[in-house]
């Protein structure tokens, strides 16, 4: 599980990393990239819209991506913004194709 300092909780900050951050797509996850240099640890922040399923799979795919994001965090850089927004076709995705997406597009814009 993430520590309350490793996650994004404001509004403004995700949209920030959204608009602003270096862009990764992949079949079902798209992630945003903010590398700043203040001295903090990495955070990520999740999207997980309605059109990924009902709350019991959007909450499913949400934890999926948070323990991969935890297993990532020692190999991403400190002071990065990191933003995962999963698409619809992750409701069928199982936990190491999202492993397997996550860990590459952190590896192309995060990494230490």
């Amino acid at each position: 599980m993430l520590a309350r300092g490793n996650r994004i909780t404001r509004g403004a900050e995700y949209k920030a990393v959204v608009r602003g951050g270096a862009r990764c797509a992949a079949a079902h996850t798209v992630t945003y990239v903010v590398a700043t240099t203040e001295d903090r640890p990495a955070r990520f922040g999740f999207i997980v819209s309605k059109q990924v399923g009902s709350a019991v799979t959007r909450n499913t795919v949400r934890r999926r991506l948070k323990a991969v994001c935890a297993e990532a965090l020692p190999q991403v850089r400190p002071g990065a913004d990191v933003v995962i927004r999963a698409l619809p076709s992750a409701a069928a995705a199982d936990f190491a194709a999202l492993r397997t997406e996550v860990t590459r597009c952190l590896s192309r814009r995060a990494a230490a």
